[in-house]
């Protein structure tokens, strides 16, 4: 990294009616920037204004974490959608949550992709660039998380969206340095330590380290935890207390840029 200064995000607000997901409450005591559900995978109504009360109270900013609309698979689903049926869903989904955040006296500030949508968007430019029209349909002003390195990333700086680059603390890395499908052996880590080990080597590093230890170099202004995973709380507190003790400030998304 060329900056002492660095974002950790997490994928909050993604309960649903009775149905209970992740620790949103902790979480946002760690993570300067949640990205919430617009209900398409997760999160109805009042969880996103709940969700965007708390985070504001919090002093995290603000992002929308649109899907595909696949509720009863987590958004996990590869779907085939016609560009502007997609470009639609997604303008309509970043639309609620902008809504939400103004009725709460707060702003959105970026949109991050969820799931098969954003990893579909990291290998495809056609899709990529449907995702960012969308974006800056609604507001050109806003911040593309996107995973440093895909075709989403450069999708955004093509049509002129600010872009913030993320690596994933709890995800490996294969050799074109996207990340590891999660139905391969190893994609997922599990414990704090192995997320701290893996986010200091890149941080050290200062690029993507892959399974098989090959350095990609490249800049990343943002670190994300899921938020869904048991291991949440306990890797976003152990990551937050490392680079703190590395020097490193921790700021809100807008403000690494």
């Amino acid at each position: 990294m060329s900056s002492a200064t660095i974002n950790l995000n997490a994928d909050l607000g993604e309960s649903f009616g009775a149905w209970q997901m992740g620790n949103d409450a902790e979480l946002l005591r760690i993570v300067g920037t949640a990205n919430i559900a617009c209900g398409f995978h997760a999160g109805d109504p009042l969880v996103m204004r709940r969700t965007v009360r708390r985070a504001l109270a919090a002093g995290v900013s603000l992002g929308a974490h649109p899907s595909f609309p696949d509720l009863q698979g987590f958004g996990r689903r590869a779907m085939q959608l016609p560009a502007a049926e997609l470009e639609a869903m997604l303008i309509y989904q970043i639309g609620a949550l902008s809504g939400i955040a103004k009725a709460e006296g707060g702003r959105l500030t970026h949109v991050k992709p969820h799931g098969a949508l954003n990893n579909m968007a990291c290998e495809d430019t056609a899709l990529a660039t449907s995702v960012v029209s969308a974006i800056r349909s609604h507001d050109p002003s806003l911040i593309l998380l996107a995973p440093a390195l895909s075709k989403l990333a450069f999708a955004g700086e093509a049509l002129g969206l600010r872009v913030a680059a993320e690596i994933f603390a709890d995800r490996t890395y294969g050799e074109s340095g996207n990340l590891v499908p999660r139905s391969q052996v190893g994609a997922l880590l599990h414990s704090a330590d192995e997320c701290v080990a893996h986010v200091l080597r890149m941080l050290d590093a200062g690029g993507i380290v892959t399974v098989a230890g090959q350095l990609i170099r490249t800049e990343f202004h943002s670190i994300c935890v899921h938020g869904d995973g048991p291991q949440a709380v306990a890797a976003a507190s152990a990551i937050r207390a490392s680079l703190l003790a590395a020097g490193i400030r921790l700021l809100p998304l807008p403000e690494v840029l």
